[in-house]
């Protein structure tokens, strides 16, 4: 799988080799003073390429296929639905135990309210600069393990 990332403000898109948002990985710029400056340095630091530890990655986690205005369904239907997200859930929950990913947060996606997405913190194997090409070296094995889990 070919992954490419587009910048978007202060956060990179995270695309598959369809030209389809997988997730988006928003980089740790470290502790920025003063605040108010913070867009300004921000920019400077990616036109400089500076260099970061790691940062929050965020993916699409499940879609139920329940919560719509015009749902008319059977409880079959739900129950297998939630079989499903069920299913789904659970190789989530194996992944991020293989990660050792310890903090996770759970949200309602913002663009998709019968969808939730997942969160958690990347830490690189070294400090990295924040050229597209090194950030995805440093971001393809997480991507390449949930791209063989179907999870992306």
């Amino acid at each position: 799988m070919l992954w490419k990332l587009e910048l978007d403000e202060e956060y990179f898109r995270i695309y598959d080799s369809k030209k389809m948002i997988a997730g988006y990985f928003d980089p740790d710029y470290g502790d920025i003073y003063p605040k108010e400056n913070s867009e300004q340095i921000i920019s400077s630091m990616l036109k400089n390429y500076d260099k970061i530890r790691g940062g929050m990655i965020m993916f699409p986690l499940v879609k139920f296929g329940l919560f719509d205005r015009d749902l008319d369904t059977s409880i079959s239907n739900v129950q297998e639905n939630i079989t499903r997200v069920n299913e789904h859930l659970q190789k989530w929950d194996v992944v991020l135990s293989e990660i050792k990913c310890k903090l996770h947060s759970v949200r309602i996606s913002h663009t998709d309210q019968d969808m939730l997405t997942v969160t958690f913190p990347i830490v690189f194997s070294q400090p990295t600069s924040l050229k597209k090409e090194e950030l995805i070296r440093e971001l393809f094995p997480t991507l390449d393990l949930l791209q063989k889990r179907d999870l992306l």
